[in-house]
């Protein structure tokens, strides 16, 4: 029998596709909405697209490199030429442009010549049906010893050569014009060595004196950590980042503790036990936005609390709860805040997770002698602790997230967290990269403390795995 069996063929097992096909749309999914969107936002706090400029041997793009020097290089411009510039390129920042009119006319012998010349040298007196120069004049030259002639030159270039002259106050005919980007021959320095090169004008920020300037921009991406050392520095950092730890060391244990509570009240199905669930769930159809303005109705001046105070007779005037002053009174309503907004999340995963339990299992060791506190010590929070690490992962997450509370609460000066510095970084400061860092260190917070929640809160055969 077995030599019959090793003498028939081995039918391979037929692949089955279906499954791959199924998650294929997933996967597309992850990867063009959360996967690329992530590396290329976590990106901007590492890389800066506008580290390097690089230098060209001749005013040309084509020219040969000449050198590379760093954003924010302080320089020397030694020269300037225009170079022509693409119409849709107008549109670029800090572009410094010039002018040049193609000009026939008569020289001081009565011969036709035809060139080149600044506009700076022409006076346009008259325009065609589409807006552009038809006729002009050649403007004179302030100043006794002014040279009385303006050059035509063979292209739009000071450098290139003159095919004649013009004298002040000559009539001429316009048959063309050009727009020319200004190129600048600069010098700086970068790691000790001088670097000289051509650049467009729309990378360079020239001071007053037009001598010097300095690389606002460059053209190449390079790797840096300035943007994490600017957050580091920035004197809202550090008041947010331990702010945030601070919130979440005081919030998650009192939400967990509320949440087995509310949810072993619900599992003892006491009469009216599915309007207590309904009760205790109304925070979740409330915006986070929502809930500050509801917490902050109730600390301002004129607010309930206030108002309470008053009638109790404990206090003659308002009392200011949240202001410069009173920092901690603050920290104390966005705790509130937050412990009424989202405990019912962590509930409704402990109900869940409940719902796994058997009456039998509860029943057995109540018959065995089990308390309250051995059922639920022994019993429920063992089982419980897959959906532990759920709430645990997901309640840390949205606290270090906590943002429109603080904002409704202190305005975010007063009491300030990392969710609040990364908009303030993005939308006041219009600076994507430092935010970016921000939303990176969010990040990093949010994974190392779910690895920590995966490994502290295991069950018997994940620890035996």
């Amino acid at each position: 029998m077995t030599e019959e069996r090793q003498g028939r063929p081995t039918k391979r097992r037929k692949l089955n596709w279906a499954p791959y096909w199924l998650i294929l749309p997933t996967l597309l999914y992850l990867a063009l909405f959360f996967i690329w969107p992530m590396f290329q936002g976590l990106g901007l706090a590492v890389w800066n697209v506008e580290g390097i400029l690089t230098l060209r041997g001749e005013p040309q793009r084509d020219s040969a490199e000449a050198g590379q020097l760093p954003q924010g290089t302080q320089v020397n411009i030694l020269d300037q030429r225009g170079n022509l510039i693409a119409a849709e390129e107008l549109a670029q920042t800090n572009i410094i442009t010039e002018r040049w009119l193609k000009v026939r006319g008569e020289n001081p012998d009565g011969q036709t010549v035809e060139g080149w010349a600044s506009d700076s040298r022409v006076r346009v007196r008259e325009e065609d049906a589409a807006g552009n120069p038809a006729f002009g004049s050649i403007r004179r030259r302030l100043g006794a010893d002014a040279e009385p002639f303006t050059n035509l030159h063979s292209e739009p270039n000071q450098n290139s050569a003159v095919v004649g002259q013009l004298e002040s106050g000559a009539d001429v005919d316009i048959a063309e014009q050009a727009i020319l980007e200004v190129w600048y021959l600069i010098e700086g320095e970068t790691e000790g060595q001088t670097v000289q090169g051509w650049t467009q004008s729309r990378y360079i920020q020239v001071y007053d004196e037009a001598a010097e300037g300095r690389v606002d921009r460059g053209d190449t991406g390079q790797f840096t950590t300035q943007y994490i050392e600017k957050i580091v520095n920035d004197r809202f950092f550090w008041p947010a980042f331990w702010t945030t730890l601070l919130l979440m060391v005081l919030i998650i244990p009192v939400q967990f503790v509320l949440a087995i509570i509310m949810a072993l009240v619900i599992q003892a199905r006491l009469k009216g036990s599915g309007l207590i669930l309904y009760v205790f769930a109304i925070p979740l159809g409330i915006s986070e936005l929502a809930v500050g303005i509801l917490w902050f109705s109730i600390f301002t001046q004129s607010g309930f609390l206030n108002s309470l105070l008053d009638q109790l007779g404990v206090s003659g005037a308002p009392f200011t709860f949240l202001s410069a002053d009173t920092r901690y009174w603050i920290l104390l309503a966005i705790w509130l805040a937050e412990v009424w907004r989202a405990t019912s999340i962590v509930m409704v995963i402990v109900v869940s997770g409940l719902q796994g339990i058997s009456d039998e299992m509860l029943e057995a060791a109540e018959l065995f002698g089990a308390g309250l506190w051995e059922r639920v010590r022994f019993v429920i929070l063992p089982i419980l602790k897959p959906s532990l690490q759920v709430a645990l992962i997901l309640r840390t997450i949205l606290a270090l997230q906590v943002f429109a509370v603080v904002i409704a609460l202190s305005g975010g000066d007063v009491v300030t967290v990392l969710a609040n510095e990364t908009y303030r970084q993005y939308n006041v400061f219009r600076n994507a990269n430092v935010a970016a860092a921000y939303a990176g260190l969010i990040l990093l917070l949010s994974m190392v403390t779910s690895v920590f929640y995966l490994r502290a809160v295991r069950t018997q055969e994940e620890k035996a795995a």
